[in-house]
């Protein structure tokens, strides 16, 4: 009896896979390169003043320059925004032992600028300095219409794919059969790619590398196992 068991055993790791008894799972990556097209700068003004109105005052006279500039700069109304506009007290705490005391007032403004002409990025960044901008909080590079360059990763991450399942059907020695299921996966994008380009357009212009960005894709895709 204890020999037929082993005999059973042994027959049945030795069967063949059966059609449609398998499938290949594989994930797809794609990644597409584009130049950036768009910026995004977010600057500020701060200034400090003994009188609360005297900040505020001076922040809106200065604010006011900077709008100014980037509208003679060919900047739209529609590309900039002011935000974080506040007001906060400047305490004295230097004399031990005594309560803080109030030694003045802080006024500061933000404002989001998206820039659509790269050729005067460093020139704009440039005037906004002379114009009185004394805070700045970031540049990002990005596309006005990124869905082109993702479609174009979807299509590479799909046809990656493919070609992995094709590879691991050949190397298991079984013929791939038709795709039964893709899931969207992970999306990322843009980063930015060390390609440098400078954008420099006056004797006041600061230097500025755009570089690439690049977009990536991510499929899953399952296919059966053919007979």
């Amino acid at each position: 009896m204890r020999f037929f068991w082993v005999f059973m055993a042994l027959w049945a790791v030795a069967l063949p896979v059966q059609a449609g008894s398998g499938q290949i799972v594989v994930t797809g990556q794609g990644t597409v390169d584009s130049v950036p097209d768009l910026a995004v700068i977010t600057l500020g003004v701060s200034h400090q003043r003994e009188a609360a109105g005297d900040a505020v005052k001076e922040v809106a006279v200065t604010s006011g320059a900077i709008l100014n500039a980037l509208k003679e700069m060919g900047v739209e109304g529609r590309d900039m925004q002011t935000s974080n506009l506040s007001l906060s007290p400047v305490w004295d705490n230097r004399t031990s032992g005594q309560a803080p005391k109030v030694a003045g007032y802080e006024a500061r403004n933000q404002v989001t600028v998206r820039v659509r002409d790269l050729a005067v990025l460093g020139e704009i960044l440039g005037q906004v300095t002379a114009s009185g901008a004394n805070r700045f909080q970031g540049l990002q590079f990005a596309l006005q219409n990124p869905r082109p360059a993702l479609d174009e990763a979807r299509r590479r991450a799909v046809a990656d794919g493919l070609s992995r399942a094709e590879l691991y059907a050949e190397a298991a020695g079984v013929r791939l059969g038709p795709l039964v299921e893709i899931r969207d996966g992970f999306e990322a994008g843009p980063h930015p790619m060390p390609m440098m380009r400078e954008a420099m357009a006056s004797d006041m212009a600061m230097p500025v590398a755009e570089g690439d960005l690049s977009l990536s894709a991510t499929v899953t895709m399952t296919y059966e196992i053919a007979e």
